[in-house]
């Protein structure tokens, strides 16, 4: 289905969702969705301005009690046929996905199958958001504490995992009685279109989920956030415009959930056992062609051991088929956008210039579109940049260390916390630097922690809250105490 275009999605909305319709934009502006295999424009969608975002909050505001007092079983059934209409929709996520993500096929069926199972878990959660009763130490009287929707919430979600990054909030603020207002990427709005669609199927009740496209992204979440009646603010996005939201968030003192930047480390021990440890590398390092705030970023093998690893990675990585997201023998697709190429390819030529050996890959291929080619360098400066920020994308920096604290001291020296991966055969050394990184989840053994009944999120400048789990759904609830004698 290389040829796979727009009109083979039946019915997809290319203009706002707001209060159970689609609406064009109040200035009728739109904007142009690009295919990122070629640059060439796919479809054009309505540019949301500042007035749709009130009109949003608006129908948000105003169905936010009925959905409140909603019984949780019946929440929990309407999120149930969510999963069950992504399901059945799976081949036309996955190749809108990437269409206009760019990621390869294999890549997006697997983030529609994880996206679909965040309904399905929130579908159980919705009916445990349980209380809690107590007798007060002094015995005077009882603690009665209730859990309640925060209200409306307004989401922002990236472009990397259009329908996976949604319904992680979706299910969650759903499940719990909270009503939402999505702000998707501008880079890939036309996912979280569908997924109006497939939610109005589902039986949500107009004004529950709207959905915002939109080029004006700081105007319109501004607008939001400094908005009475918005009390929660989920964004997945960079830690530089996280920290520019936070503060904005702080005018109206609202509650936010963050889930920001990572620099993953990926450590292999001597006595790893190699052909699971470069299975584990390929799968945090490619899982969307690099581009996930999970993905290794810096490899640290230990010096018995760096030299096969490097070779062995170089050969995989070089192996890999480069082209269209939407060609069914594409196992890596191009980046999202020239942006994203251009920074990718500043790395690797700084790491170059600073001392490091490519291996394999280490240019931009003479085609259309915004690839890059999967790389792996060795020899690479502990200061180089490419160490330093997150690459988002297909490159592979590998570095030697000697024993576990230095391989300690090299993975935790970053301002982020969000994953670690560890191989190694000693079970007790796994577990006790398990404890040692500074991040919010280990990869022990393991190139994939997502699950979405495991609370995902991370320490330092990685964020704030927890993604997933029964904590996800915590993050929208207040819990409201009550003092009461009988």
């Amino acid at each position: 289905m290389g040829d796979f275009t727009l009109e083979q999605v039946a019915g997809l909305p290319l203009d706002l969702f707001v209060d159970g319709r689609s609406v064009a934009a109040s200035d009728g502006g739109r904007f142009d969705v690009l295919d990122p295999a070629t640059g060439e424009v796919v479809a054009t969608v309505a540019d949301g301005t500042v007035e749709d975002a009130t009109a949003a909050v608006d129908a948000a505001h105003a169905a936010g009690p009925n959905w409140a007092a909603t019984p949780p079983r019946e929440r929990a059934e309407v999120l149930r046929r969510a999963f069950e209409g992504m399901t059945a929709r799976a081949d036309e996520l996955a190749h809108l996905i990437a269409l206009e993500n760019g990621k390869a096929l294999p890549d997006a069926r697997g983030e529609v199958a994880y996206a679909a199972e965040f309904f399905r878990w929130y579908a159980e959660e919705a009916v445990r958001a349980s209380g809690e009763l107590t007798t007060a130490p002094s015995g005077a009287n009882r603690i009665l504490v209730l859990r309640q929707p925060v209200g409306v919430a307004v989401l922002v979600t990236p472009w990397n995992f259009p329908a996976a990054m949604a319904t992680r909030k979706i299910g969650p603020a759903l499940a719990a009685g909270c009503t939402v207002v999505l702000k998707p990427a501008s880079d890939t709005p036309l996912t979280a279109l569908l997924m109006a669609r497939i939610l109005d199927d589902a039986g949500v009740p107009a004004g529950v989920v709207n959905v915002l496209p939109s080029r004006r992204s700081g105007a319109v979440v501004s607008a939001m956030l400094h908005d009475p009646r918005v009390r929660k603010l989920s964004f997945t996005g960079s830690t530089e415009v996280g920290r520019v939201l936070l503060k904005e968030a702080a005018d109206q003192v609202v509650n936010c959930s963050m889930e920001l930047g990572g620099n993953a480390p990926f450590l292999v021990f001597d006595d790893a056992d190699l052909d699971a440890a470069l299975d584990g590398a390929m799968l945090a390092k490619m899982r969307n062609g690099g581009e996930a705030c999970t993905a290794a970023n810096r490899f640290f093998v230990q010096a018995g051991v760096a030299e096969e690893f490097s070779r062995r990675l170089a050969e995989r990585m070089g192996a890999l088929r480069l082209g269209p997201g939407t060609a069914d023998e594409t196992q890596v697709g191009p980046l999202v956008n020239e942006d994203a190429a251009a920074k990718v390819d500043e790395l690797v030529r700084g790491a170059v210039d600073a001392g490091g050996r490519v291996v394999v890959g280490g240019t931009r291929p003479d085609r259309p579109g915004f690839y890059y080619e999967p790389t792996v360098l060795t020899d690479v400066p502990r200061e180089a940049a490419i160490l330093r920020e997150e690459i988002f994308g297909p490159v592979a920096p590998v570095v030697t260390f000697t024993d576990e604290d230095e391989a300690v001291e090299l993975a935790n020296d970053t301002e982020y916390g969000l994953v670690s991966y560890v191989y190694t055969g000693d079970l007790a050394r796994g577990l006790r630097l398990a404890e040692r990184l500074d991040s919010g989840m280990v990869g022990l053994n393991r190139g994939l922690v997502s699950d979405p009944a495991a609370p995902f999120g991370g320490t330092k400048q990685s964020g704030i809250g927890r993604e997933g789990g029964h904590e996800g759904m915590l993050d929208y609830l207040e819990s409201k105490y009550v003092a009461v004698t009988w």
